[in-house]
């Protein structure tokens, strides 16, 4: 055999052993051998390609690269190498040299469906849904039963909101390969969003059955049993997802909120530091609303809601571009997921009945539930136009608003559970406002206002927002000066309140009650032996922990009494009369629940906090007129709590200059705030100045 066949030979054996090293996963060896055989012959494509294979594998991407690209200069039109290039770029997230490689590979072979799956892939990761399904498609066309093609279609549909066709998908590409984990995990979170929750549970318990140890499907399963109402359950899996993945988006958040929500105080401080810190730092931490209770500092909040936009829902191509519009009535959009039975409905709704006609065009944007209550159809007739866009997507909701030509869009809800930010993300209309339904700076680039007032946002914190700051005259929240009060006052026992007694009343949600404020609730309770503390209904979880903690304070349990459900709001105001004092919660203070009680004529008490979700109270309280029951510290709070309940008149005192100024107070007086609002909005596109 000549030298150049013996080399041959030696080079081919190396290569064999390299590649049973490499399918045997012993990648060090692999490589070592690949490299042996490259210092021989630079030009050995298979080695070339298999020795980049091998450097993605150890995410050495720099070199995988490198090697891929000479693989290329030896064969220019290897569709192996021209996808695995594709790969590595991706792997590095440069996607758009990832898909310029991609439409390499489809220049060489486009009946290759995996070639239109990673270009749709890359899609997605630009957030450009509609094309994304187009390569789908075309995937399809080539493959009909193509299984990833299947899943992705069903991602983009859901990204687009077309939950039906989504499931399809999905359901198509389980039939394909019934026991894949993935495809059973996109089903369930598909399943998740169109409420059947029960069957969503069943998918991803299956997925989590094939691959244990998934991060993502664990914190998916914690979406859906919170969405079943079992917080118990959804904290173990969101700390399951967090202990496996700690840097998972969202996981740290959500599983602490979920603690929150079970009154579960374990350890609780060091983990509020924890959470805090991340989102300090400039990770992904918690989600916006989430945080309002974890943190009430103004500038963690806003930088929460800043990552969260930034990573869910940024600027997206403007669909407005600076036309000038020229309507004899300003035309003003309300978009909410809660145009039903929901706080800002309760609230909002006088304002919606009572806007000026002559001089506004209400529309309304709803993609919520719907639902056939009195609620729901005072909202359809109160608006101009209602539209029920449910089923459209963000850009498509988007597109009607710059149809309308909206000159006011106007966001209920902020970075908060259903709400859209993603419309607003298209820049549809020439002034964007955030109002109502958060209590903090939206974090978005394009949301160009937030309406709130000199107590809610004092000057000092208003640095931290990249709104500009609309201020309303009296108080920021709406209120309806139409709302009922049932007549009828409920008795003590219907409640399971004692026949006499001072009655302590904080009705806010569990996840809102912290430690600090529970134990001057404690000390109230120990000072008064004749009274209770009134809290609304709980999870069973909440209910056994606050109970376990009242003991522990050394107060018996069934000092605390838990609101049943009732059917109506009204019958709710109603029962307000059976308490003395409303107590408020820091740093997340009680929001429409604080002004329910003041509508009916129950004092509330107010710690005033930091940021905006803190001051909500005070800014109510400020504009009634009682001063006296804002508190800027625990302490203070804790001394005229007990001022006020050892002294019945006091209280009385109290309790008739609220009812008196209930009808004189510009907090209660709709048809004002209405024209506030709309002098606000008529500031913001410049036909008229801020009021002083």
């Amino acid at each position: 055999m000549s030298q150049q066949g013996k080399g041959q030979s030696r080079l081919e054996r190396t290569f064999q052993s390299a590649l049973a090293a490499h399918q045997s996963a012993r990648l060090n060896e692999a490589s070592e051998l690949y490299e042996q055989i490259l210092r021989l012959d630079r030009r050995h494509f298979p080695a070339l390609l298999l020795l980049g294979a091998v450097k993605a594998q150890q995410a050495d991407y720099a070199a995988a690269e490198r090697l891929t690209r000479d693989a290329l200069r030896v064969q220019p039109r290897d569709l192996r190498a021209l996808l695995q290039h594709g790969n590595v770029l991706l792997a590095q997230q440069r996607y758009d040299d990832a898909f310029a490689a991609f439409g390499d590979a489809m220049a060489v072979n486009p009946s290759m469906p995996e070639v239109h799956v990673n270009r749709g892939a890359i899609l997605m990761l630009r957030k450009q849904a509609a094309e994304a399904l187009a390569c789908f498609d075309a995937a399809l066309r080539i493959a009909p039963r193509f299984a990833p093609a299947l899943c992705n279609r069903g991602n983009a549909l859901q990204e687009l909101n077309r939950l039906d066709d989504a499931l399809a998908a999905y359901d198509a590409a389980v039939r394909e390969q019934a026991g894949n984990a993935e495809y059973l995990a996109s089903r369930a979170n598909c399943l998740h969003r169109l409420k059947r929750d029960d069957m969503a549970l069943e998918d991803i318990d299956a997925a989590l059955k094939a691959q244990p140890s998934n991060a993502d499907f664990h914190y998916n399963r914690g979406n859906i049993l919170a969405a079943l109402k079992k917080p118990a359950e959804a904290f173990a899996a969101f700390d399951a997802a967090w202990r496996i993945a700690p840097d998972l988006p969202y996981a740290e958040g959500d599983r602490l909120y979920a603690k929150l929500a079970i009154c579960d105080w374990s350890d609780l401080a060091r983990e509020l530091d924890h959470v805090a810190a991340n989102v300090g730092q400039g990770r992904t931490a918690a989600r916006p609303f989430a945080f309002l209770a974890m943190s009430g500092t103004s500038s963690l909040q806003a930088q929460c809601a800043k990552l969260f936009i930034a990573r869910e829902f940024p600027n997206r191509p403007a669909l407005w571009h600076g036309e000038a519009y020229d309507h004899a009535r300003l035309r003003i959009a309300y978009l909410s997921a809660d145009f039903r039975d929901h706080p800002v409905a309760l609230l909002m709704a006088g304002v919606f009945e009572r806007h000026d006609r002559a001089n506004f065009e209400i529309s309304a944007y709803s993609f919520g539930p719907a639902g056939a209550s009195p609620m729901r159809r005072r909202l359809e007739s109160a608006f101009d136009r209602f539209l029920d866009v449910r089923a459209k997507s963000d850009v498509e909701i988007a597109a009607l608003l710059r149809e309308h030509e909206i000159d006011v869009a106007v966001d209920l809800m902020g970075p908060t559970q259903l709400a859209r930010p993603g419309i607003l993300a298209h820049r549809p209309a020439p002034v964007q406002i955030l109002y109502l339904g958060y209590a903090g700076s939206s974090g978005a680039p394009y949301i160009d206002y937030v309406l709130a007032d000199r107590t809610v946002l004092p000057e000092a914190q208003r640095a931290c927002y990249a709104e500009t700051v609309l201020d309303l005259p009296h108080c920021f929240m709406a209120t309806d000066s139409a709302r009922t009060i049932a007549p009828e006052t409920p008795s003590r026992a219907d409640e399971g309140l004692p026949a006499e007694g001072f009655v302590f009343c904080a009705f806010s949600n569990s996840y809102k009650i912290l430690p600090d404020v529970f134990a001057v609730w404690m000390d109230l309770l120990r000072e008064r032996p004749d009274s209770v503390l009134w809290l609304a209904s709980a999870n069973a979880a909440a209910t056994a922990n606050l109970r376990a903690a009242a003991a522990a304070h050394g107060i018996a349990a069934e000092r605390l009494v838990f609101a049943r459900r009732v059917e109506s709001n009204g019958l709710h105001l109603a029962r307000h009369r059976l308490a003395d004092l409303f107590l408020d919660t820091v740093p997340f203070g009680a929001h429409s629940t604080s002004c329910d009680a003041l509508w009916a004529g129950l004092p509330v008490l107010t710690c005033m906090g930091e940021g905006f979700a803190g001051r909500v109270a005070a800014s109510l309280l400020a504009t009634l007129g009682v001063p006296e029951l804002i508190t800027a510290s625990l302490a203070d709070y804790r001394a005229q709590a007990l001022a006020l309940s050892g002294s019945r008149e006091r209280l009385a005192a109290v309790r008739s200059k609220i009812v008196q100024a209930r009808e004189t107070s510009p907090l209660f007086d709709t048809a004002r705030f209405t024209r506030d609002i709309e002098a606000l909005y008529l500031a913001a596109t410049g036909r008229a100045k801020v009021r002083d």
